[in-house]
């Protein structure tokens, strides 16, 4: 059992295909086909924490350059795509390479998926960045509720064959991260646990899971 405790969880890479939508149906599909080429090529996400700007952006890395702006950040010139997660943290430089960027992009058929917490006209950023920025779509994620964390984590037990009872769900959303990478991958080592041990996943194991990973 002692192995158990050595177990490094991690996220699931994400990807579209695992993003859980709740409300987000809108800018999952714009990003995907911004990602692939097609419709608005310039599109603004914005949300709170958790809202799943990080995961589309990152699942678009799969045809463009996934940059997480930093006060220093750079871009390459020979980028076609750019997905630029959180740009208010750009220092002054960053944001104007990035204006520079945007507009080179504009001109060469290129694109950038861009996100923040706030919309475009309540970043603190320089106002020729923030008028590019919401010249394109503009898009709010909204947060996962509780129901619908609760319903991604029964349908993703049951593509394993698995069923989870409402009460270790509830326990799930209390006692864990609560973003949806991290619950998946605490499904799948709690799953992989209930197989070592021959036990049901019930809020029992998951409390005895829990003791031997701390």
């Amino acid at each position: 059992m002692k192995q158990l405790a050595l177990d490094i969880i991690e996220p699931p890479a994400p990807t579209f295909d695992n993003f859980v939508m709740g409300r987000n149906a809108e800018a999952l599909a714009h990003v995907r086909a911004a990602a692939a080429g097609r419709g608005e090529r310039f599109v603004y996400l914005w949300g709170g924490a958790g809202s799943g700007r990080t995961h589309l952006l990152k699942a678009a890395a799969a045809n463009a350059t996934y940059v997480r702006c930093e006060a220093n950040s750079v871009f390459d010139d020979d980028v076609s795509l750019l997905a630029a997660d959180d740009v208010e943290r750009l220092g002054a430089d960053a944001q104007v390479a990035l204006f520079n960027r945007y507009n080179a992009l504009r001109e060469q058929g290129g694109g950038l998926i861009a996100s923040g917490s706030v919309p475009p006209a309540q970043l603190k950023l320089r106002a020729d960045l923030v008028t590019r920025l919401g010249w394109g779509l503009v898009v709010q994620l909204h947060t996962l509720t509780d129901d619908e964390k609760g319903e991604a984590l029964a349908q993703q037990a049951h593509a394993r064959g698995v069923k989870l009872a409402p009460d270790v769900i509830a326990y799930f959303l209390s006692h864990t991260t609560r973003n949806m990478g991290a619950l998946f991958a605490t499904l799948d080592a709690l799953d992989r646990y209930s197989l070592q041990t021959k036990r049901a996943i019930t809020v029992p194991l998951a409390r005895d899971w829990l003791k031997i990973k701390k």
